[in-house]
């Protein structure tokens, strides 16, 4: 079960935390800037060069104690296919360290076109007569559960083959997500919740040893009552926490968002580890630090309140 394999790296480091590496240009240190857009010029190849080398080197700061990264597929498709080659590296690179990768895509369709969707990021496709080729390789997929049953089902069979995990959009961390999941149906059950029992059936045939099954839900730190409900509610649906310190979500609040065994959801934080740099005010030479300063920092900040 792939979520089995995030957990066990999770209790290994006692860091139940994600890296969403999420690069802009702009986040990326002049001088690395300079030693790839100096060479090939101003141009989509020299920053996609500029955003690997920087995530290479953030790996390889944090990959001894954060189990996973979260690359966010539109800050490398806004580079073209340039962006699109560096993201693939930058999940090769990570799995190489031992990291868990989780392609935060938040893709939706339906039939064949699912089906490509899925085997892009999940699977396989066939060169030839016999050669199964794996374009990206992650570990796990964000999707959109709200086509229904029609745009999991593809999915599902990948995951079961191939050792493979889904994080459903479910109550997401957005200010106005309200206007739709809060929305009451007709037999009481608000939006996300309906969404909710959809991942716990989605999942139901595939429950790992530690309780959790492959179809994960995507899970706001912003609304931490929703958090500690959806935990009650859903206790086979492994989270993925988005919304922590940069989008207002503490970690306190964050505590009811796992089982008592400490388990059950893993937390985002991008810009806050990526800029660390930044913010700290220390060498850009010392960015790569700054990040595994800011990565210890939240997870000491949130096992305090959890006891995995």
């Amino acid at each position: 079960m792939s979520f089995d394999r995030l957990i066990e790296r999770i209790i290994e480091l006692k860091n139940p935390t994600v890296v969403g590496l999420d690069p802009k240009l702009e986040y990326v240190p002049e001088y690395i800037q300079r030693r790839y857009l100096d060479d090939d010029g101003w141009t989509l190849k020299a920053a996609a060069k500029a955003i690997f080398a920087f995530n290479q080197m953030i790996i390889d700061e944090i990959h001894d104690i954060v189990p996973a990264i979260k690359p966010q597929a539109a800050y490398y498709e806004m580079y073209g296919h340039y962006g699109i080659k560096a993201m693939e590296r930058t999940i090769r690179y990570a799995k190489l360290n031992g990291m868990f990768v989780i392609t935060d895509g938040k893709r939706n369709d339906i039939g064949a076109t699912m089906e490509a969707y899925t085997n892009a990021h999940l699977g396989s496709v066939t060169i030839g007569d016999d050669n199964d080729v794996e374009p990206f390789g992650a570990d796990a997929l964000t999707v959109n559960g709200y086509l229904g049953t029609d745009g999991i089902s593809p999915l599902l069979k990948v995951c079961r083959e191939r050792d493979k995990g889904i994080y459903v959009l479910v109550k997401t961390s957005n200010p106005s997500s309200g206007e739709l999941q809060d929305m009451k149906l007709a037999d009481g059950r608000t939006i996300y919740e309906a969404m909710g029992d959809m991942c716990e059936k989605w999942g139901s045939e595939a429950i790992g040893k530690y309780g959790y099954s492959d179809v994960g839900a995507v899970v706001g730190a912003t609304y931490p009552e929703m958090l500690t409900e959806l935990r009650q509610r859903l206790p086979h649906t492994m989270f993925l926490v988005p919304g922590y310190g940069a989008q207002g979500g503490g970690a306190e609040g964050l505590k009811g968002a796992f089982d008592e065994k400490g388990l059950g959801a893993i937390v985002n934080s991008s810009r806050a580890v990526m800029c660390a740099y930044k913010k700290e005010g220390c060498d850009d030479r010392d960015f790569a630090k700054a990040a595994r300063r800011e990565a210890i920092r939240m997870r000491d900040d949130i096992t305090q309140y959890i006891n995995i």
